[in-house]
């Protein structure tokens, strides 16, 4: 008995140091980075598309980098609420939020000088439509179905809203007959089937869903575009390390740079991202064109509205006068 004691006893203390060990090896592990993503085609697609440039990123920092793919923006706004992702592409206004908010900085951006053709917002409605489709949208939208993006889409949203619909008194939600919200891929095949009759989209989307869906994509048009948008931004949470983060950012900024076969291999990947040109350095000052681009929502929103007072709608354009200038001054901090 005294034999069996000693071995249970010897047999516990080896299973503790080795439990000890494991647990240090563990601790000793560098963490994973989550990198968050909207799917653009859809989960696989995107998944496929950042796993070269995440693999690459994974060997240069020494640590696992996975992907949180998030289907809404509503979805992946709680995921960075949450403290779900460590890195992420964010277009403007999920950027802003993700900033103003301080669970996160902006470390570069989406590369657009050199040529690249611009990215803007567009409406999209079939071809066999009426003869003048945007005259008659502006001047009867309750007989049309909408199909936009999540209200903090740039292009499936903001823009169409600042730039058209609100400068002729229509208001998105409100106005329309029914209306249909998804992503970009979603609104060009509603309008595409019947199921719409005019969506909003982007160039670069819509380049995309022309190669995914050629009949589709025949069948429609482009009746209106924005101004170009604002590019999209990587940013990483506020608490990552500085030390890690200026290595995040440097090798962003190397991808796809320089000659030779490895070079080359990520500028093809760049390609597929939509983002040819790489990635420049940026801070949160790049978040400025989306703060006007909120301000001016805002703003124009409070105009159209119906107030009990005169006195009322000059006190909410005050505010929104005063959050601006707040939020400028915090982004040039």
């Amino acid at each position: 008995m005294l034999r069996r004691g000693a071995l249970a006893i010897a047999g516990v203390a080896l299973a503790a140091a080795l439990g000890w060990h494991a647990g240090a090896a563990a601790q000793a592990a560098p963490a994973e980075l989550r990198f968050g993503v909207l799917p653009v085609g859809g989960v696989v697609e995107s998944r496929e598309s950042w796993t070269p440039l995440l693999a690459e990123l994974s060997r240069a920092l020494g640590r696992p980098v996975t992907v949180h793919s998030a289907t809404t923006y509503e979805a992946l706004g709680e995921a960075i609420r949450r403290r779900q992702v460590d890195l992420s592409l964010l277009s403007a206004q999920l950027a802003l939020d993700a900033v103003t908010q301080r669970r996160m900085v902006v470390l570069a951006q989406v590369e657009r000088h050199g040529g690249t053709p611009d990215h803007r917002a567009v409406l999209l409605v079939r071809k066999d439509g009426p003869s003048d489709p945007l005259a008659d949208l502006l001047a009867r939208p309750e007989q049309w179905r909408l199909a936009r993006g999540d209200s903090r889409s740039v292009s499936g949203f903001i823009l169409p809203q600042v730039q058209l619909f609100l400068p002729n008194r229509i208001a998105m939600e409100t106005r329309f007959k029914s209306e249909i919200v998804g992503t970009h891929q979603t609104t060009a095949l509603a309008v595409a089937n019947g199921d719409a009759d005019v969506a909003t989209n982007n160039t670069t989307d819509f380049e995309r869903f022309r190669a995914q869906f050629p009949a589709e994509a025949e069948r429609l048009q482009v009746i209106w575009q924005s101004e170009p948008t604002p590019p999209a931004q990587v940013l990483v949470r506020s608490d990552v390390p500085p030390e890690l983060q200026k290595k995040l950012r440097a090798f962003l900024v190397g991808y796809g740079r320089g000659r030779g076969p490895r070079a080359e291999a990520q500028r093809e990947v760049l390609k597929s991202l939509r983002a040819s040109l790489g990635y420049a350095a940026a801070d949160n000052k790049a978040l400025l064109p989306a703060a006007r681009l909120q301000y001016q929502l805002a703003r124009q929103s409070a105009l159209n509205a119906q107030w009990v007072s005169e006195a009322a709608r000059q006190a909410r354009l005050q505010r929104i006068e005063t959050a601006y200038a707040e939020q400028v001054a915090a982004l040039q901090d």
